[in-house]
């Protein structure tokens, strides 16, 4: 990531701001990294039989143990962990604006520029893997070992969606290495520790716990961080997290941070998804990942009940569009099918979907069990390749909720105006009433509606009739909306907001 001229940088705090609850997510994060792991057992309660009775306090079933001595670990895993400097270029042009010290003239030519970060060996012949983030933009990198040697890296492959990549160094001898471990096998309350080079000082040692696992920052689709309050701070990122037997199970990665540094909310990528992609860097400089090719959303309580979806059912990946000639499309699949498993694996989300889909070999079946119509079925999809800009399955889509709305057809005008070609058939949303439930949940002019529930509607008659027949009996509907070229369900509940509404408002 670009830095201030030798900075040591590598870690980098990252901020979105909400737009609405579907439409856009929320997202606080800085790209440092640290975890914690751990656990602890309970004694049985058990219950009389003659009197319900207060159970007794949960008590540990093993002894307090002491605070565990890290020296020997530290000592063992030191030599394999390395620190990354990535040397970029810097346009003067672009430092327009800011002001320089003392009225210095700007240079005219471009500068070098350093940006820090970590790394670790991963086999004797100088293999070191990294964050993606830290060697983005390098012009050149090198790599020093905790001995000093300084030697110059070439990038074998990154992977952006899972901020990975992998460097490789020549030495001339073997390199000490470090061992991936199970990140499968992490508790929360475990013992961790992390190693890096924070400010520049390499060879930092920093000690926590696992704090949870499985988080999601929002940071990108596959995201399934560690959480862990062992301090890191900028140029942590890319260095190892250990357990006590000196095996790696994260990737220091990311921090939340209002200030952008340590708080002890840290993210490290697990060991597990860190292997997979090494291995395809390693093997052919990019990694493979199966598309289906569907955007789709959660499934709330209420875009359930507007679905006919039983109480057991309200999860899953909501298909809001199906893309022409995918996998997908060629499967049968439909927008308003849920997706709730891929061969063996549950779906509860769409982060769920786009990490199973993912793992699935291209060109092979992969087995979907969805809800279509409140009925359960199962489709089989032979599973394609994911175009190299394309996200499976998880793009976050937009969310209008409620009725209180006056339709239009969609002209010529109309559609040059919202910039939709002649294959998109619908209602356009002309106006939305003051204080209805559309207005209240944040429908715009300009939205179109494609379908309600599971049919698609071709005009505003052909909408207002199935609002008004889904409304009737009072419960909730579900409309396809398409806003600014995503397309996600929005359920409407009349009882809920206080209207039943009509379409035409």
């Amino acid at each position: 990531m670009p830095s201030t001229a030798k900075a040591e940088h590598s870690m980098t705090r990252l901020t979105r701001t909400p737009k609405s609850p579907i439409w856009r997510g929320a997202l606080l994060a800085a790209l440092l990294a640290s975890t914690a792991l751990g656990g602890f057992a309970a004694a049985d309660a058990r219950a009389e039989t003659a009197a319900p009775a207060t159970p007794p306090a949960i008590t540990p079933a093993v002894p307090a143990q002491m605070v565990p001595d890290f020296a020997d670990l530290v000592a063992r895993v030191k030599p394999a962990v390395v620190s990354v400097t990535t040397h970029l270029k810097v346009d003067p042009a672009a430092m327009e604006g800011i002001p320089t010290p003392f009225g210095m003239l700007r240079p005219a030519h471009p500068q070098a520029v350093e940006a820090k970060g970590s790394g670790f060996i991963v086999d004797a012949n100088g293999t070191i893997v990294t964050n993606n983030h830290v060697v983005k933009d390098a012009k050149s990198v090198s790599v020093t070992l905790a001995d000093g040697t300084v030697l110059p890296a070439t990038i074998v492959g990154r992977d952006a969606r899972t901020d990975v990549a992998v460097l490789r160094v020549k030495a001339g001898h073997k390199l000490p290495w470090l061992q991936l471990g199970d990140s499968g096998q992490v508790r929360p309350g475990e013992w961790v520790v992390a190693m890096g080079n924070p400010f520049g000082l390499g060879g930092t040692v920093t000690a926590g716990i696992v704090s949870a696992l499985g988080r999601d920052i929002g940071s990108g689709p596959y995201d399934n961080f560690l959480q862990i309050d062992a301090p890191i701070n900028h140029g942590n990122s890319g260095g190892p997290l250990f357990t006590q037997d000196g095996r790696v199970v994260g990737i220091n990665t990311a921090i939340l941070s209002p200030s952008g540094g340590s708080i002890g909310i840290g993210f490290a990528i697990p060991s597990n998804m860190v292997s997979k992609v090494v291995a395809d860097l390693e093997k052919t400089g990019h990694v493979t990942r199966g598309f289906l090719g569907v955007e789709t959303q959660p499934v709330n309580p209420t875009i359930a009940a507007a679905l006919n979806l039983g109480k057991g059912d309200a999860s899953g990946a909501l298909i809001a569009s199906v893309s022409t000639d995918s996998p997908a499309a060629k499967a049968g699949l439909k927008p308003g099918d849920v997706i709730q498993a891929v061969d063996t694996r549950k779906v509860a989300t769409p982060r769920d979907l786009a990490v199973a889909v993912a793992d699935v070999k291209p060109g092979d079946t992969a087995k979907l069990d969805i809800i279509r119509d409140g009925a359960h079925q199962s489709l089989d999809v032979t599973v394609g390749t994911m175009p190299s800009e394309q996200v499976a399955s998880a793009s976050p889509p937009a969310q209008q909720e409620g009725v209180g709305l006056a339709l239009a057809p969609l002209t010529p005008n109309l559609r040059q105006q919202l910039s939709l070609d002649d294959s998109v058939n619908g209602a356009v949303v002309a106006q939305v009433r003051p204080g209805s439930p559309a207005d209240a949940a944040g429908m715009h002019t300009g939205d179109v509606i494609l379908g309600v529930g599971n049919h698609a509607v071709g005009s505003p008659a052909e909408a207002v009739k199935a609002i008004h027949g889904a409304t009737q009996s009072g419960k909730a509907v579900a409309l396809r909306v398409m806003r600014d070229g995503h397309t996600a369900y929005v359920a409407i509940d009349p009882a809920k907001h206080g209207s039943s509404g009509t379409a035409n408002g």
